[in-house]
């Protein structure tokens, strides 16, 4: 690209004399900056220069034309006469590109997912459990999604949408709690928490295999089968008399809880489905509204202690993982219940998960930045490099912000994917209307 033609004097060639010539400082030519501060052009003028967004190269314009006026006749930096050519205008080929902001917004998704779908949806609103009554008919739930169109039938459900009333109220349960404040503690709560405790205690006695793959240690079959062997034993141990029919339909979201044996595999589908577990016993009457702070901050924190310790001991593979665009390789809700625990906290906000002190010592407090410290734990490199998303949310001014989002994106890219629901399990308590 030629450079501008300066004058002996230094004064620009187009320029008339004696009028306010253009400091040398303001041409790079290599990029093509300006120094707004020293050069003002008008709107017009500035319109026609290339964005640094656009996805096409357009034809290279000479540096004079840059700092030409939109009329051949005034210079567009001292109003002087000048002689040189207006810039040429975008062609139909290569038009100016839209405006792209330097900050995306929270819902940072591959160029190819409409991002604004997700952006302008509604945030989905807590809703009381829907109260069962006698006669109990239960059934051994099965699997009904195999198309997108059913993904539409099962959201314009009832079923779906108290479903997912129930994990907002759950967020809201715990919103400025940490997790070791005091709560109300059912014995049904305390007696879940044991029966993950056990579950932890299996891990320890099923050691793992020495094997050369990376992912899928056979180990985890043994322990997921003992898991399935004695799961209505356990689960008979806090049910009432009058409900133990109901371990024929609860017991299938409860086995699919914790992963896949076959392919050695755990996702969020599997997530879903302990959250599905928790909205049975909740439809059941076995988990009121005053338990959902405990089973936030006593239940779902050991399910993800348990979760964490198979995932590392018998490096399970992600199943559906999204890659450098999801939150996580295996986990979405302690994201949601992580960031509604830290909604107007008076010192942490979302840019504080870039500090490492504070992920030291406040994450075993807070599932947000627990979630932080162990995607930091096993991925290796720039956190802005393996966690994109999670970089682009420490922008987000506000918790509440991150909150409203992450419930949106759990119901476009959780509850609203074949891949992640053709899983998912359908009974009397979860009904396919």
């Amino acid at each position: 690209m030629p450079k501008l033609k300066l004058s002996p004097r230094g004064k620009a060639a187009g320029c008339g004399a004696g009028q306010k010539q253009i400091p040398l400082s303001l041409l790079t030519v290599g990029n093509r900056k300006m120094e707004s501060q020293q050069l003002q052009m008008p709107a017009q003028a500035q319109d026609t220069l290339p964005s640094a967004t656009a996805t096409t190269t357009p034809t290279p314009i000479p540096i004079q034309a840059q700092f030409s006026p939109h009329s051949n006749t005034t210079c567009c930096n001292c109003g002087g006469p000048t002689a040189l050519a207006p810039p040429p205008k975008w062609s139909d080929v290569s038009p100016p590109p839209s405006y792209r902001p330097v900050r995306s917004p929270a819902i940072n998704l591959p160029p190819n997912y409409s991002q604004k779908a997700i952006i302008l949806s509604p945030v989905p609103q807590s809703q009381k459990v829907l109260s069962l009554s006698p006669p109990y008919l239960f059934q051994v739930p099965t699997k009904k999604i195999t198309h997108p169109d059913d993904i539409h039938r099962f959201h314009e459900s009832d079923s779906s949408k108290n479903f997912l009333g129930f994990i907002v109220a759950l967020s809201e349960s715990i919103r400025g709690h940490k997790i070791s404040d005091h709560c109300h503690q059912s014995p049904t709560v305390n007696s879940i928490v044991s029966l993950l405790e056990t579950l932890l205690r299996w891990v320890d006695e099923i050691p793992p295999v020495q094997q050369s793959s990376r992912y899928g240690n056979y180990s985890y079959r043994v322990w997921h089968g003992r898991m399935t062997e004695n799961a209505e034993s356990l689960m008979l141990q806090f049910i009432p008399n009058d409900l133990r029919s109901a371990t024929l339909e609860i017991v299938p979201y409860f086995t699919d809880s914790f992963g896949n044996s076959t392919r050695i595999d755990y996702g969020t589908g599997h997530e879903t489905n302990f959250a599905a577990w928790l909205y049975c016993l909740a439809r059941l009457g076995l988990l009121k509204e005053e338990d959902y702070q405990a089973v936030v901050s006593r239940i779902f924190v050991k399910y993800l202690e348990l979760m964490r310790k198979l995932q590392t001991v018998y490096c399970l593979e992600p199943a559906g993982s999204h890659g450098v665009w999801g939150l996580d390789d295996y986990h979405f809700l302690p994201f949601i219940f992580g960031s509604s625990q830290l909604i107007d906290h008076k010192y942490m906000k979302p840019k504080s998960i870039h500090n490492q002190d504070i992920l030291d010592n406040f994450s075993n407090e807070y599932l947000y930045l627990s979630c932080i410290s162990f995607v930091k734990k096993v991925k290796k490199g720039l956190f802005a490099e393996h966690s994109p998303l999670l970089d682009d949310i420490s922008g987000v001014p506000t918790w509440n912000k991150v909150n409203s989002g992450m419930l949106k994106m759990y119901k476009a890219e959780v509850l609203e994917k074949v891949p992640v629901m053709q899983h998912f399990l359908f009974g009397w308590l979860i009904k396919w209307d």
